[in-house]
């Protein structure tokens, strides 16, 4: 009889009910009332069916595509005190909840693409995103405060934000910091053709199963749809487990919707044994390259 411990017959002591949230938010500060609106519901919907941990899209109490530095600077806020924190802290109080979000991070006079983390005591820290897509980089400063993994009652959370799962070494480097799960509010727009491939998924969340995959840690990424000002959104949000594989499904392309994924968080911290003599971290080659790939940022933790 195998006495192999998995996921399913495991006691879970550090269990989780991830959910991620898909929907089309607009730019426009006419939009702001309605964005936070809508936002609101989809929190609410996901308390509500017992979630603990939320990721929202990338941007998504502003809309994504601005137009101008003025533009984007009349859409920011600070932290903590700006109106989304605010929102957020009031629902992941209400459901006793961790909410991830993303904002417009005014501060003085520099503009951050931040991923944010809220929990039912308030806010807990901020991710200001590494890699700049396209015109982010006319109104957006790149992060300068380092990869983030924070620590809360559920498991230690990673942040990255949209076009950082682009690079192997941001979830190398998170996965490393000891994440137990990486969450990740995105904005994926259209590609270079094709936008999928035959069952209908995108580059990207081919990108997410990878590192999750090769890292062993769960990742959640909360994508929006439809269009903006020219430019269109993949969708395809979803919840990888450590094995890579998605859990539930992957969001269609144009789906408003929420996915949720029950699991363990701490399972990242069992060691992956494929076999006897194969491990995914033990058999890095850290004698020819860093544990960390140069990055002084933060300490490796065990795991």
């Amino acid at each position: 009889m195998s006495t192999e411990v998995t996921e399913t017959n495991r006691a879970r002591v550090s269990p989780a009910r991830v959910a991620v949230v898909q929907f089309e938010p607009q730019v426009g500060l006419e939009n702001l009332k309605s964005n936070a609106a809508a936002v609101e519901q989809r929190l609410n919907a996901a308390g509500e069916a017992g979630a603990n941990l939320v990721v929202l899209p990338e941007l998504a109490t502003t809309g994504y595509v601005f137009e101008t530095r003025e533009e984007a600077f009349a859409h920011s806020e600070t932290i903590p005190d700006g109106p989304s924190l605010q929102l957020f802290e009031r629902l992941a109080a209400q459901h006793g909840m961790y909410v991830v979000g993303c904002i417009v991070e005014r501060d003085g006079e520099r503009l951050y693409d931040t991923a944010v983390l809220v929990g039912p005591d308030g806010y807990i820290g901020r991710y200001r995103k590494t890699h700049l897509w396209n015109t982010e980089k006319l109104w957006f400063t790149p992060g300068d405060e380092g990869f983030k993994v924070l620590d809360t009652r559920i498991g230690r959370i990673g942040l990255l934000v949209c076009w950082d799962i682009w690079f192997p070494e941001t979830a190398r480097i998170v996965s490393q910091m000891g994440a137990d799960i990486i969450c990740i509010p995105t904005g994926w727009v259209w590609t270079p053709p094709p936008l999928y491939d035959a069952s209908g998924v995108c580059m990207a969340a081919h990108l997410t199963i990878t590192a999750a995959h090769v890292n062993n840690v769960f990742i959640a990424t909360a994508d929006r749809t439809g269009q903006e000002r020219g430019a269109g959104f993949m969708g395809n949000s979803l919840i990888a487990s450590t094995n890579g594989w998605p859990i539930d499904r992957i969001a269609g392309p144009d789906e408003d919707t929420i996915i949720y994924a029950d699991v363990d968080l701490t399972a990242t911290r069992t060691a992956p044994i494929w076999n006897q003599l194969n491990d995914l971290h033990r058999d890095r080659r850290t004698d020819l390259y860093d544990q960390m790939l140069g990055y002084r940022g933060a300490p490796p933790l065990p795991r």
